[in-house]
């Protein structure tokens, strides 16, 4: 794993949420899209509670939280020296001052250890090992590929949450199954929201809500269509309204109730 920061002109400067982040990612590499923004709206958090972000990559998700909730204490632990840097030179660009530790979630600095948090999230990698061409490029490879396995992303989440606290998680549909075992005698009170591209469409990716010391029951919610029409037009990315107020202007991810 390269320990070198990412070159100036090897990096371009990208707004989210209509310009209240402002984000600085590798040309090439791992680029953040929709999916952390998403997850980031799905956090029902207070202004003054803690949050952690494992695998925060260049800090795209904990930082439109604190766009939507500012006063946040803010976490980020992530594997790659290069992302790390960059999410903390994101958070100086957005006014915002994340502690971000470079770290292997398998082996957490003590500082992390002793501390419990009222949120935690994560966009683990979405392919088993061996299940997808690795990309050439290190860092888009680490991203999208698992190396942890996922039920531990889910272990080390619960043992970092503080009673009642939540976990959100973004992931896969079709790993969807190894999301809830992981959950299992962890975290209670689990909720899954599919993303359905289209109406009509299956669900590519679920976002998992889950509780520790929740008890109620476990809840499979109709899915959010992304897009309006059956299909692709030729006037824009056609998101549905509410997807909309998410990605333009920071909205909160309205859970159903």
């Amino acid at each position: 794993m390269t320990s070198t920061a990412f070159a100036e002109q090897d990096l371009s400067q990208n707004l989210f949420l209509g310009g209240k982040v402002s984000l600085l990612q590798p040309k090439n590499g791992y680029r953040a899209g929709v999916d952390p923004v998403l997850l980031a709206a799905s956090v029902p958090a207070q202004p003054g509670e803690s949050l952690l972000e494992l695998g925060c990559g260049a800090g795209q998700a904990m930082l439109c939280v604190n766009a939507r909730i500012p006063g946040l204490k803010i976490t980020g632990v992530e594997l790659q020296f290069a992302y790390a840097d960059l999410a903390r030179r994101n958070g100086k660009l957005n006014d915002c001052a994340p502690k971000v530790h470079e770290a292997d979630l398998t082996m957490l600095p003590d500082g992390i250890k002793q501390q419990q948090f009222d949120h935690v999230i994560a966009n683990p990698p979405y392919y088993r090992k061996g299940a997808h061409s690795p990309s050439q490029n290190s860092g888009r490879r680490v991203a999208l590929g698992e190396e942890t396995p996922l039920e531990q992303w889910i272990d080390i989440a619960a043992r970092r949450l503080r009673h009642k606290g939540y976990l959100h998680v973004i992931q896969r549909a079709d790993r969807l199954p190894d999301v809830l075992m992981a959950c299992s005698d962890r975290l209670g009170s689990v909720e899954v929201l599919p993303l359905a591209p289209r109406v009509g469409r299956a669900a590519e990716l679920v976002l998992v809500r889950a509780r520790k010391g929740g008890r109620a029951a476990f809840r499979l919610h109709a899915p959010l269509v992304l897009h309006q029409g059956a299909q692709h037009g030729e006037d824009g990315v056609d998101y549905s309204p509410q997807v909309e107020a998410i990605l333009r202007n920071g909205a909160a991810l309205a859970w159903p109730t």
